[in-house]
């Protein structure tokens, strides 16, 4: 296989990382990842290894303190997925997930802005914040909450990167292009860090109670792993595509409280699905939306999006994974 273009990827061991790295590598690729392993984990680069050899190259360490040792002039484009990231991380550590966001963000635009290297940054729905329509567009204005509830931190940090990114495609220095996720899930993702889908997966196969949150109508759009990273080189790789931003997700609202029953009942579990209080979940400082939808209007004009796996099948093989993995 002929090897095209070397690619970074920081946050390579993450679970969309490593399911990119997969990606790439199976198109040709030279692959360089970069992860702390903080979230990540080295096993999710087990198929990686085995089927990239020497096309795989992975550096254990933070994105400013790996960086400095390498050479731009290597890379043909770089995705940034490194970033703290679940809502339980955000509302335990918050110092480290603004920390984490912004200081390491620069330090790979500053490595990038060295050889004016192509540039994906991963984002969030969450910069929406309180949103002020919905479904969420692009371009529409945000609203966050006081600085006194955490998990505005997140979306703040997640915004400030979004701006340092475009303000280098701006200057010239950077070509950039950012995406923003809504609920991509999928095979290796961890409930750890209150992931949703995954959390109650993990419940289920065990038996435990299914823990939703608040009164579970709330709703969420859940968008397949290996429906999103093949679209993540499309827009790197082509310059109409940078200095925009592009929704990537699946737009079919499903409530939180439907999602545990539908779950229960694909796994055959007997567990009982239980509400939890934010306050008793979290704090009193913790604040919830009842939606969030994307608008995909923009992603599916540029490179024809069009997710095809059903949330059915995800939790199938979310399943599937965890007990093959001695998870449940």
């Amino acid at each position: 296989m002929q090897v095209s273009r070397t690619i970074l990827v920081t946050g390579g061991a993450g679970f969309i990382g490593s399911h990119l790295v997969d990606h790439l590598l199976a198109r040709g690729d030279r692959v360089v990842v970069v992860d702390d392993l903080s979230t990540g984990r080295s096993a999710n680069l087990d198929a990686a290894r085995r089927a990239g050899g020497d096309r795989l190259e992975v550096h254990l360490g933070t994105v400013s303190s790996v960086l400095p040792g390498l050479d731009p002039d290597r890379f043909d484009g770089i995705h940034h997925l490194a970033a703290a990231v679940g809502v339980r991380l955000v509302v335990d550590e918050p110092i480290r997930t603004i920390e984490t966001n912004v200081h390491e963000t620069s330090s790979v635009l500053a490595f990038a802005r060295r050889g004016a290297i192509p540039l994906l940054l991963a984002s969030t729905s969450e910069v929406y914040g309180k949103g002020v329509r919905s479904p969420f567009a692009e371009d529409d204005d945000v609203v966050y909450g006081p600085t006194t509830v955490p998990r505005w931190s997140y979306a703040c940090s997640k915004a400030i990167d979004e701006y340092l990114a475009l303000a280098h495609h701006r200057e010239g220095l950077v070509p950039t292009v950012i995406v923003r996720f809504f609920n991509t899930v999928g095979p290796r993702q961890s409930g750890e860090y209150g992931m949703v889908l995954p959390r109650f997966v993990e419940a289920a196969l065990r038996g435990d109670r299914i823990e939703v949150h608040g009164d579970g109508r709330q709703s969420r759009c859940f968008c397949d792993v290996r429906d999103v990273v093949p679209v993540l080189p499309k827009l790197l790789e082509d310059p109409a595509r940078h200095g925009r931003v592009f929704n990537v997700g699946r737009d079919e609202l499903v409530e939180i409280g439907d999602l545990a029953a539908m779950i229960r009942d694909r796994v055959g579990s007997s567990s009982e699905i239980v509400h939890v209080p934010y306050e008793e979940a979290f704090d009193d400082r913790f604040e919830d939306l009842r939606s969030r939808q994307p608008d995909l209007s923009r992603i599916r004009e540029a490179v024809g999006f069009a997710p095809s796996i059903p949330l059915s099948t995800t939790i199938d093989d979310i399943a599937a994974t965890l007990v093959a993995g001695g998870g449940s």
